[in-house]
């Protein structure tokens, strides 16, 4: 998640083992190793777009690096309090607050590393956006005013609401997910693999993603106390012979693409105006195909050369109204079978 969320989740649990003397300290200690696993975005190189995409997200946030990295931020810190709080305690509120951020990061869509080096396996539960302030907010007000009271009761209201909240989103996954086979149950498809991911700042508007045959197809699901959908597009399936025939097998270039399809999960598309392979689970609007990032591929591009990383995140007014109108619901949709309900959200048309 985002690193304000991240410090403040860890700010609470730590909270939660201080003693009223000292809690503001351990509250700071805990937000400091709660953000401090995101620092592995200094892995960049300016010739390898895929770098940053391989090491974010890595061995920092694996459950097995939790004690070393706290050891490294007690270290740092210990020597600038060492006369109000002991090494012991300093330690401990590092552990808990680093401890947080490898399960945060698993619950949303980009995927994390937990249990590298013994599996390179990307964890995704897809249970909450990188970004939502419903989840923040409440926690930064209960961590300050148990700061303000110095009583930890509310760094336990804190942790109560973030896994209320971590456990409403696995609910609404499961219920998208329903409906989400239901949409393609209708069009006559058998998904031969189907994910969802909230879209950004809430838990009511999903994004599904399914492959049928050589294409995906998504969708946007809305889910209150009944579930509607959104029909969105479709796009083929990435294959190199159809999309880019000519590339060279030994390319750097078709290297950067396999690299690009393990952080992707598989769900590669491909944009022919750009020359681009994209990352289908990625888009601002729900049921649209738009990338958010992807690859630029150039078949003239010497064999050494690397493709170019491209990135869109921009939102124009027309498409905030739009996902603004579908959290709302006051466009078309289909509502899922099994709801009487006849709720109406906006279509991709």
């Amino acid at each position: 998640m985002d690193p304000i969320s991240q410090g403040i989740v860890g700010a609470a649990l730590a909270q939660s083992k201080a003693k009223k003397n000292n809690i503001i300290k351990i509250g700071v200690i805990g937000f400091m190793a709660g953000m401090v696993p995101d620092l592995d975005v200094l892995i960049k190189s300016s010739t390898d777009p895929i770098l940053s995409l391989e090491y974010h997200r890595q061995f920092t946030h694996s459950l097995l690096f939790i004690p070393f990295g706290a050891m490294i931020v007690a270290l740092m810190i210990f020597p600038l309090i060492k006369r109000s709080l002991s090494f012991k305690t300093i330690y401990v509120a590092s552990f808990l607050g680093y401890a947080t951020h490898g399960l945060l990061d698993a619950c949303t869509s980009y995927g994390t590393l937990l249990y590298w080096p013994l599996s390179n396996e990307r964890v995704t539960w897809n249970s909450i956006s990188v970004v939502d302030p419903l989840f923040t907010i409440p926690i930064i007000v209960l961590v300050l005013t148990a700061m303000i009271t110095r009583k930890r009761l509310f760094s336990f209201f804190a942790i109560g609401w973030m896994t209320f909240y971590l456990l409403l989103g696995f609910v609404q996954y499961e219920r998208a997910l329903t409906v989400a086979a239901e949409l393609a149950h209708s069009r006559g498809h058998k998904p031969e693999r189907l994910t969802l991911k909230p879209s950004f700042g809430n838990l009511i508007l999903w994004k599904s993603i399914y492959q049928y045959e050589e294409r995906f197809y998504v969708d946007a699901i809305r889910t209150t106390r009944s579930s509607t959908w959104c029909l969105g597009e479709n796009i083929r399936v990435f294959d190199y012979q159809y999309h880019l025939p000519n590339l060279e097998k030994d390319s750097q270039q078709r290297k950067d693409i396999e690299r690009f399809r393990w952080f992707s999960q598989d769900y590669l598309g491909f944009d022919d105006d750009k020359n681009l392979v994209t990352d289908v689970r990625y888009s601002m609007i729900p049921n649209q195909i738009a990338p958010m990032w992807g690859l630029v591929i150039d078949v003239k591009r010497g064999m050494k050369e690397h493709a170019i990383w491209w990135t869109s995140r921009g939102l124009e007014q027309s498409q905030l109204s739009l996902f603004k109108d579908m959290l709302s619901c006051l466009l078309y949709t289909s509502p899922s079978p099994r709801d009487l309900s006849t709720s109406r959200m906006p279509s991709s048309a």
